[in-house]
């Protein structure tokens, strides 16, 4: 990746799920509990410290020093796209 993305906007939209701008222009929702793994991230399982997230450097950080690298938040699945798609009612 010769591209180093820095993300410019965050704002939480659902459970861990982050809706992130980067310096490119592009968006996507990325679902932060695909990391927490380690006891390092327990206290983002909390959702009340988990709001406390803020931007750092170009990416997300917590006030515990927990930090996403910038490069990972660009490269993760966006979870729009990995939602189920609703059913349509037959008439």
């Amino acid at each position: 990746m010769n591209y180093l993305p820095h993300v410019i906007s965050a704002k939480r939209v659902r459970g861990f799920v982050i809706a992130t701008r980067f310096d490119d222009g592009s968006e996507k929702h990325v679902d932060i509990s695909q990391w927490f793994k380690g006891p390092v991230f327990k206290p983002l399982k909390d959702l009340k410290f988990f709001k406390k997230f803020f931007i750092e450097a170009g990416t997300l950080a917590w006030p515990n020093g927990v930090d996403i690298a910038p490069e990972a938040l660009y490269q993760a699945s966006d979870a729009r796209s990995s939602r189920p798609a609703k059913r349509s009612k037959s008439t």
